[in-house]
């Protein structure tokens, strides 16, 4: 470990640790189409398809609470997460492997329920596992998961593609999960030391969001029947704001959204005024509702405005102009990305 020199990863955060080590990575083979730097690496073994590959890596402590998260659930998403990558390069799951480290705290049985979760996700989404590893752990529970998926040739959509004027669009809505979240964490407290069960009657869909999620195969099934290719997409891990700068950075483009036109659920609203948090900060940064946020040609608006499910939030505008949402008193407010920072680790 370096003493000396030190610079704390906390001065850059999640994003800038990512591009300072990957920065100078040139691919030597051939097959490498692309690597570090969107939701999936695309490689390319055959003239008709491309391969994709991602891999996402989940920590007890820091990523999930095993006070409220059951085990077949955490399974469950494990494996909903990295289908969503794929997902978000306009492909189809394929295999996963799944690697597990696993403290003395576990039991055979835990991990039974771990992977019939795991095993729910595959069948539904028609995936294999494939193999994976298991290890000992002396801090819990670690999970990395990494799933391939494919392609037909010159379809799989990038971050780095985005054109101005395009239209921003969103599946689904944003939020709940985050909401989610808070609500686990506030019954937590309440109820820690007491022989009482928490009420979350009414709250059913934002513990759903964060307990359960859901890959967007539907989305990405109904564009295709609609004829409309992304021209970028992204998979909602780390928040709207974060997900929108990464396409407008790696696309050397800008962005305006509407405050009024990002899509909140009722529950999610409630929740956050109940925990006296702005809704539209939580929509921005909550971060893992793993919905798609994409751009398509001004040309697809008509087709792409009467799908169930899917809003248009904003358009690209050139690059000088920045990253801003547009409030509802019309005032524009700057875009900053959150992300993974040491602080929220410790």
């Amino acid at each position: 470990m370096n003493t000396n020199n030190r610079t704390e990863i906390s001065t850059i955060g999640e994003f800038g640790l990512i591009e300072r080590l990957t920065s100078d990575i040139k691919p030597v083979n051939k097959e490498t189409v692309t690597a570090v730097g969107d939701d999936a690496a695309i490689l390319q073994f055959s003239s008709d398809e491309e391969v994709l590959i991602s891999t996402d890596l989940l920590m007890e402590g820091i990523h999930f609470d095993l006070t409220y998260f059951p085990l077949k659930h955490l399974g469950y998403k494990a494996a909903m997460v990295n289908f969503s990558d794929i997902y978000a390069m306009n492909g189809t799951p394929k295999q996963i492997t799944v690697s597990l480290a696993l403290s003395k705290k576990f039991c055979i049985e835990d991990v039974e329920d771990f992977y019939a979760g795991v095993k729910l996700a595959c069948a539904q989404h028609g995936v294999d596992i494939v193999g994976g590893d298991t290890s000992a752990s002396l801090t819990g529970l670690a999970i990395s998961i990494t799933v391939t998926g494919t392609a037909p040739k010159g379809t799989a959509v990038k971050r780095s593609t985005a054109k101005e004027t395009d239209l921003i669009c969103v599946s689904g809505n944003l939020g709940a999960a985050y909401m989610g979240l808070q609500l686990l964490e506030r019954e937590k407290i309440a109820t820690a030391g007491k022989d009482i069960q928490p009420d979350f009657a009414g709250k059913e869909y934002i513990l759903e969001r964060q307990l359960k999620p859901e890959a967007r195969r539907d989305i990405i099934e109904r564009l295709r029947e609609e004829n409309i290719r992304p021209t970028a997409m992204i998979d909602i891990s780390d928040g709207l704001s974060s997900e929108l700068m990464h396409i407008c950075k790696q696309s050397s483009v800008g962005c305006r959204i509407y405050e009024e036109r990002i899509p909140i659920d009722y529950q999610t609203a409630i929740m956050a005024e109940e925990l006296n948090m702005n809704v539209m900060t939580c929509a921005l940064n909550g971060g893992e509702d793993y919905e798609l946020l994409f751009t398509v040609p001004i040309a697809d608006h008509e087709k792409v405005a009467a799908m169930k499910d899917i809003r248009v939030i904003g358009h690209i505008v050139s690059e000088s102009m920045g990253n801003a949402m547009i409030t509802r008193d019309g005032v524009e407010m700057q875009l900053r990305a959150q992300g993974w920072t040491m602080e929220s680790a410790e």
